[in-house]
Parts: structure tokens; sequence; C-alpha cells
């Protein structure tokens, strides 16, 4: 029996750390052993930390995890205390007498969304990514948490969410992802997600894709003009891959994002898709199943993407847009609220 999250895939643990007052957090992907890894970066306005190593003609082929962050390019420290966790634990790429933990990192913007940002001297990103990393477990929560605490959409509360599936010959597939989209997650005004003809039992409410002509759908609507925005993603599999198969995977996973969003891939988003091999399997793919491997990646940052904002709640700040629940009638209590103890 599966949890539908990225932990389906053997090897992968997250974990989370984040700031009410701040409106802001950390997720970490952690991997029990150095996975085989790559990324594509669509999006026009990237925050990225160690990413060139991740190229297949690099050396460093594995990493120990991933660090995704809110706080734009303050966030990228984050991966720096999540090295420093794992380096405490004794892992990290061996040379000689030292070990240097591989975790490449991508930020998204949420600097605007109402939170308390005076953070001072020394922004917190990197005890977050520390303690995200300490807590990474094999279950966590979805919605306004961690990465996905500030994050936004046009009209709407965005958040972490998380998908997995399984191939036909039983390769395993997870995303985890963070909608911080400039544009929607569903269709116009309505309550249907873009992503619905993927959904799996539910997972985001179960409304199907409604009407063919939904009000507003086809109109363009940004948050603003500015490189304000970002969805952000990871995907992994058990499956035995090369570096340049695990490129191959980011790529056609960042086709997640058409699925899920309107608009992908804008000038002022920041897109981006770690995707990791963990092996686990014991298996290589063919190439039939390597393209089945790559189409589930997409449809499973589609659906992480709309579980991020069905599962999330408001940050309860003036001006800060509705969660789905509330704008469609869920009686639910703000993300202030939960903090606070104060929730009904």
């Amino acid at each position: 029996m599966t949890a539908n999250l990225i932990t389906d895939v053997p090897g992968v643990r997250v974990g989370s750390a984040d700031d009410a007052r701040l409106a802001s957090g950390v997720t970490a992907v952690i991997f029990d052993a150095p996975a085989v890894a790559s990324i594509a970066a669509h999006g026009g306005a990237p925050a990225l930390r160690d990413t060139a190593l991740l190229e297949p003609e690099m050396m460093v082929e594995r990493v120990d995890g991933f660090v995704l962050s809110g706080g734009s390019a303050f966030g990228l420290d984050a991966a720096g205390g999540a090295m420093a966790y794992l380096a405490s634990v004794g892992r990290g790429f061996p040379v000689r007498t030292a070990r240097v933990p591989i975790v490449p990192g991508a930020s998204l913007f949420d600097l605007t969304n109402g939170g308390d940002k005076d953070w001072g001297r020394v922004p917190p990103y990197w005890d977050f990514g520390y303690l995200a990393a300490e807590r990474a477990e094999r279950r966590f929560q979805l919605g306004t948490v961690g990465a996905g605490y500030g994050a936004t959409t046009f009209d709407l509360k965005g958040g972490l969410g998380s998908a997995s599936a399984a191939t036909s010959s039983g390769f395993l597939v997870g995303a985890l992802a963070v909608a911080n989209t400039v544009g929607r997650a569903t269709r116009g005004k309505s309550h249907h997600f873009w992503a619905a003809p993927y959904e799996r039992d539910g997972e985001f409410g179960g409304h199907a894709f409604g009407p063919h002509h939904a009000e507003d759908a086809r109109s363009l609507r940004m948050k603003n003009d500015e490189p304000a925005n970002t969805d952000l993603a990871v995907v992994a599999t058990d499956a035995m891959l090369t570096k340049a198969q695990v490129k191959r995977i980011a790529i056609m996973a960042q086709d997640g994002f058409a699925l899920a969003v309107k608009p992908a891939h804008a000038p002022t988003d920041g897109d981006a898709v770690f995707a990791a091999a963990t092996e686990t399997s014991g298996r290589a793919p063919d190439i039939r199943e390597l393209t089945e491997i790559g189409m589930l990646a997409a449809e499973c940052v589609a659906r992480a993407i709309a579980r991020g904002v069905y599962e999330a709640v408001a940050l309860g700040f003036p001006g800060s847009p509705q969660s789905w629940r509330e704008k469609h009638g869920y009686k639910v209590a703000t993300a202030a609220e939960r903090s606070a103890g104060t929730a009904v």
C-alpha cells in the first residue's frame, strides 16, 4: 500500500522546517544512499545552487539530497545547512580524508507574501536547511509547510504537494512539488484543476475537469510582471539509470508544469525539476520503460502541484490570497490560527 508520496520510492525521505511569522520555510529531500541525479531548468528566472554539476558531462554523478527553499536567493543558504547535517552523520563525496555532501538547491520567491522578512544580519535559511534534513522521514505533511509555506498562485494560496505512481512493469515514480506559479492552477475562476485529467483516487477533491468552457480559463492571468515566482519539483524513481537518462527524465517531468498551471515556463518563473534514480529496484529499464517513467514523472509533477494547492491553508495576512478550500466553501483555519493553536 502506497502513501501517494515521493517517499513511496524506496531510499527517499523528506523533511521540512518553517516559521509562521516569517511565512517561509525549507523542504529537504534526502536519499538513504547517494542517488544518480540531474536537472532541467526551463523557467526564465531561476534561483539555483550547485546545479552545474548535475549536467551529464560533469564528474560527480550522485547527490545526497536536494533542498527546496523560500526566500528567493537568500534561501539558497539552506543547502549549506543540509550539508552540515549530512556531514555530521558521515555522508558526503569522499576526497582523501574529507567528505563533502552534495546537495544542490533551488529557491522560490516569497518575500512579499505578508510575512516578517526583517531577519536582521543573518537570514534563517541555513538553520531551516539543517532542521529540514534532520527531520527527513518517509511520511510528511503537504500544503502550507516547508518550502510551500509562503507559496502563492495568481489567486490562491500555493503549497507543497506530492504524488506517486508505478509503471506497467513495476518501476516506482514519485514527485514532490512546490506550487508558486505566476499564473493559475485552476481553470479560470472555477474549482476545477488543470491537472484534473491525471488525478487519482480523489487526491485533490475528485471534481474532474468540469465543463468544456470554464469562465476566464483561456485568459492570461498573472499575479505580477516581476521575476517573483517559481514552481519547483523533485522527481525520483527506483530504476537503475545513467546520468544522461536521469537528465531525460528531468526534461520530460518539466511537462508536468504545463499540465498543471497556466502559463508555465514563463519569463518571470524559475521552473526547475531535479531528478534522481535511487536504483533500489536493481533493474535497468529498456527504452519503452524509460519513456513510461518520464511520462509518469510529468503526471506526478502535475498531480503534486494540484495537491499542494488543494492541501494549502491561507496565511491570514491582510491581502493574502484565499486557499482553494476557503474560496470554494470549505471551513478551514488559516496558517496563523493553526500555528497559534486557535484553529476551530
